[in-house]
């Protein structure tokens, strides 16, 4: 058999690996974070399906395969039909391009699909690719609602995005490369990233939440204002496939937060001193970094409320797009003419960021809290009213 043959099938095997656990992660997250949001919230979760509730996902699986298929009347069937899978095929394509490990370490294979010199930028252009799912969904269901998620879908992401990209250029600045591995070798000779960009760490977790659609920025399916958003019109498995694109984004999300600041696949060095290269070992320390990211979407869901869609997009471009930007200059200021001082004076004045803006909340909240001031008809009519 040919040498590129051999290569082929080992790439296909490997994609359909990931995607197949990416697909199963989806199914027990699900019931993860029903049975903590139950836990946080003083009541019962999934318990009834199989020991403990851990059949719920096959239940659910189940379901939505069996469940009837609606045909909206009004719908561009063709666009209909295939925005749920570009969703979810942009969404599983993004993860093939993370390193879980060192090279030639998973059974002799390199243990990531792919791994391109660009893969931020690859992997970027692949996560935005996926709300053209949304926003063609949300267009070719012929129906208002669904619409208007689909219009704040693609206005979220865009202006989320430019915060997201600009937190990165100074990581990318740092390593001097937009290659994952790149950035993963970088920080085991000098640290986690996260020591040294804290600002930028904080300005793109909060642009995650907004760009996987998570609470609070929820908003393109905002139960109490738009029914489902661009959801309302789907249902069994072209729904379920949008649901599997939400969480599968989610889990790409954590981790590129877990390659980018904390190391990636490699774990605390001084554990090698009880086995040998166990920081090295492929998988367990990325998994495990994946894991503590899915607890703190889950946790923020359960602890803070829905934005207003002003607030959003005030937050978006009054604050988190400004300090990115602040953060992406100074950076450059520093490694052109203060490099020399070593990289720890720019870790502390990051840190030193992150908290004076915690101290002065209350002072820049009214930049996206402040509604917009409306004279209603009422006050129009009154004497001497404009």
């Amino acid at each position: 058999m040919p040498h590129w043959l051999v290569e082929v099938i080992i790439v296909i095997l490997k994609g359909v690996g990931v995607a197949f656990a990416l697909l199963t992660t989806f199914a027990y997250m699900t019931l993860v974070e029903r049975r903590l949001l139950a836990r946080m919230q003083i009541r019962w979760g999934p318990n009834r399906v199989g020991p403990l509730g851990l059949l719920q996902p096959l239940a659910d699986a189940v379901k939505s395969i069996f469940k009837e298929d609606l045909r909206i009347t009004r719908a561009d069937q063709l666009v209909y039909t295939l925005a749920p899978l570009i969703a979810i095929t942009c969404a599983l394509a993004a993860f093939g391009g993370l390193p879980a490990g060192p090279p030639n370490s998973f059974f002799g294979a390199n243990p990531w699909v792919y791994s391109l010199d660009v893969g931020v930028l690859a992997l970027l252009a692949l996560t935005s690719m996926g709300v053209y799912g949304i926003f063609l969904g949300g267009w070719a269901s012929g129906s208002k609602y669904p619409l208007l998620g689909g219009l704040r879908s693609a206005a979220q992401i865009i202006s989320y995005e430019l915060g997201m990209g600009l937190s990165l250029l100074g990581i990318l600045m740092l390593v001097g490369s937009t290659s994952f591995r790149d950035i993963v070798s970088w920080q085991g000779l000098h640290g986690g990233l996260f020591l040294f960009q804290s600002l930028a760490f904080v300005t793109f977790l909060i642009s995650s939440f907004a760009e996987t659609n998570r609470t609070p920025f929820d908003l393109p399916e905002a139960e109490q204002e738009l029914v489902a958003g661009y959801l309302t019109e789907y249902s069994a498995i072209k729904w379920a496939l949008f649901q599997m694109a939400e969480y599968v984004n989610m889990i790409t999300a954590s981790a590129l937060m877990s390659t980018l600041f904390f190391g990636g696949y490699k774990g605390p060095t001084f554990l090698n001193w009880l086995i040998p290269n166990f920081s090295e070992w492929p998988f367990i320390w990325l998994i495990l970094k994946i894991a503590i990211f899915l607890f703190v979407f889950i946790w923020v869901r359960a602890t803070l409320p829905r934005l207003r869609y002003d607030q959003l997009m005030r937050f978006g471009w009054k604050l988190l797009f400004p300090l990115a930007l602040a953060n992406t200059m100074f950076v450059a200021f520093y490694l052109a003419y203060l490099k020399g001082f070593g990289l720890w004076p720019l870790g502390l004045v990051s840190v030193l960021s992150v908290v004076a803006l915690i101290a002065g909340s209350d002072r820049v909240r009214p930049l996206w809290n402040q509604p917009g001031v409306r004279i209603t008809d009422e006050a129009a009519r009154l004497p001497g009213g404009d």
